[in-house]
């Protein structure tokens, strides 16, 4: 699996995996699952994959932060 760096909310791509979102939010991919299988995440499954798109992904983020107004 290719690992990547990215820079800027602008580098990731449309739709996310749950690795992806692991490696963005700094967390476990255990801890990714989990959290794309709760109800206030905005994951969607299509047939056994889970993507996230990326515009809901930073909704959530701002939606959950502490504060919406803070610098990428």
């Amino acid at each position: 699996m290719k690992h990547s760096t990215y820079t800027s909310y602008d580098d990731l791509p449309l739709m996310l995996s749950v690795a992806e979102v692991a490696a963005v939010l700094g967390i476990s991919r255990a801890g990714a699952y989990e959290l794309a299988r709760s109800n206030s995440f905005p994951a969607l499954k299509i047939g056994s994959r889970i993507v996230v798109p990326r515009d809901k992904f930073l909704a959530w983020i701002d939606a959950n932060s502490g504060s919406k107004n803070a610098p990428l």
